[in-house]
């Protein structure tokens, strides 16, 4: 802006001062500033919507496993036998299984959200 007003002669101070307190100046770096912006905030909520997801779908399984085949369906399932042992399926998914499956859901749950740090360039290993 600093050009045009010295292109024309007399008055070049006042246009420059006009320019400068209506921000004309700095608007472009800002209008970059707020792309930044726009796209780390983007990527923000993508990184925390498929966060949920996979905490909503470990959590269903989880809910599943100990609630539906622990409790709900316990008499179906004690027909069957886990294999080597006597005890009825059912009862295995109340006092055992359950337990089992959540741990391995943790390690699952670990390996997904490593994926999705490097994927979102905020794996830890980077800051150490």
């Amino acid at each position: 802006m600093r050009r045009r007003g010295a292109d024309r002669e007399g008055g070049a101070d006042e246009q420059d001062g006009a320019d400068e307190e209506d921000g004309a100046v700095a608007e472009p770096a800002r209008g970059a500033e707020e792309d930044r912006d726009a796209a780390s905030r983007a990527g923000h909520h993508e990184y925390w919507r498929r966060n949920l997801r996979y905490l909503v779908s470990l959590l269903a399984v989880w809910f599943v496993v100990s609630y539906g085949f622990g409790i709900v369906l316990a008499e179906p399932l004690n027909q069957f036998r886990v294999p080597g042992t006597a005890l009825p399926v059912g009862f295995w998914f109340a006092q055992q299984g359950s337990i089992y499956v959540f741990v391995a859901l943790i390690f699952v749950y670990v390996l997904l959200m490593n994926r999705l740090d490097r994927e979102f360039d905020v794996d830890e290993r980077d800051a150490a």
